[in-house]
């Protein structure tokens, strides 16, 4: 069976706009754990604009303009790289409205179908093998470009593999990785030294689980076809939040819900929903199943889910009546789960988070 994922590093402008929004929310939550936040970010070149609504019962600490140059820098848009963070003229028309925010965040607001999947074991963290490597392979990348051997590259960039599984055992075939580099790096000392990078995450991969069983130099690498990428980051596309639903979901080859994740308060529907599917999910495998997707419906104003469905490959545990209702949801996974770091795509491979299942 042929198996294909791609994944986008924290620099491409859709997930800096994903990062953005959580930082907003992580903000509104440090002010009021209950705060309501529902924003969307757009960006293209130097300019970027927020739109939605916050509600708290304080005012918020910094201003939204100094959470995105923040973000940004924090990711490597920093003065020197083709987009420089401190640059961005931000047009805000995001509703900054002081008063009790439970009336939006203490009840399900919206009707809502979300799925949550889990698979394989701990060794891959219940994604998919093809999309819990392109997170592994990411991670690095990120790593190696905020200070490592490539440190000061990125931080913009796109993965893709292709890997073949028979029988248990997993050969990836092709990797493509295309990285921003800096306008007076070198092409081939950058293409050289995001290799050993790859190399030395992959081997790692290769030692903690046995089923990786292509040896490096059996994969076929495209390493940025295109030739030199400088003009990158928003300079060389535009973003939008929740553009990378896939990449933030399972991979190409699980199903996924309706809604995006980043940028709305933990209690959004679509968004703790989701989690709840997840940690429904991978509590299945943990118990027996090798494979389980879960689908649960919402409607506005309703606590309890219109329906929850089990697909389950093999047997394993259901949760207990009650596990996805909304008040449930809120009570099980603190808000300060969200960070301007989830919007990366971390949503279901950090093994940090609760509904994550402590994945290894």
């Amino acid at each position: 069976m042929i198996r294909i994922s791609e994944i986008v590093l924290p620099g491409h402008p859709d997930k800096y706009c994903d990062q953005v929004a959580d930082a907003i929310v992580a903000e509104c939550v440090q002010i009021d754990p209950d705060a309501y936040a529902q924003i969307e970010i757009a960006v293209w070149s130097c300019q970027l604009w927020l739109t939605g609504g916050v509600c708290t019962r304080r005012p918020l600490a910094r201003t939204l303009r100094d959470i995105v140059v923040e973000t940004g820098l924090a990711i490597g848009y920093v003065p020197g790289n083709h987009v420089d963070a401190n640059r961005y003229t931000v047009q805000s028309a995001v509703c900054e409205v002081l008063g009790d925010p439970a009336r939006f965040t203490g009840k399900v607001n919206d009707q809502s179908v979300v799925l949550g999947w889990a698979g394989y074991d701990a060794y891959t963290r219940y994604l998919p093998p093809e999309h819990y490597l392109c997170h592994v392979l990411r991670e690095a990348l990120a790593a190696a470009c905020a200070d490592g051997p490539l440190a000061g590259q990125g931080p913009d960039g796109k993965l893709l593999l292709r890997l073949r599984e028979e029988g248990g055992r997993w050969i990836v075939e092709h990797l493509l990785v295309t990285l921003q580099q800096r306008a007076d790096a070198m092409f081939m000392d950058v293409c050289e030294a995001l290799v050993q990078v790859l190399a030395r995450a992959y081997a790692g991969a290769r030692e903690r689980d046995p089923r990786w069983r292509a040896r490096w130099d059996e994969i076929e690498l495209m390493i940025n076809p295109n030739g030199p990428l400088v003009q990158a980051g928003s300079n060389g596309d535009n973003g939008q939040t929740g553009r990378k639903l896939v990449m933030d979901f399972y991979g190409p080859r699980i199903p996924i819900g309706g809604g995006a994740l980043s940028g709305k308060h933990l209690s959004h529907i679509d968004r703790i929903g989701s989690y709840g599917a997840r940690e429904a999910a991978v509590r299945a495998v943990q118990s027996g199943a090798s494979e389980c997707l879960v689908r649960v419906a919402y409607a506005p104003n309703v606590e309890r889910p219109l329906d929850v469905c089990y697909e389950m490959v093999g047997r394993g545990e259901r949760r207990a009546a009650g596990f996805f209702d909304h008040p449930e949801l809120v009570a099980r996974y603190p808000a300060s789960s969200i960070g301007a770091r989830l919007g990366q795509g971390l949503h279901f491979f950090d093994p940090g988070l609760p509904w994550n299942g402590g994945a290894a």
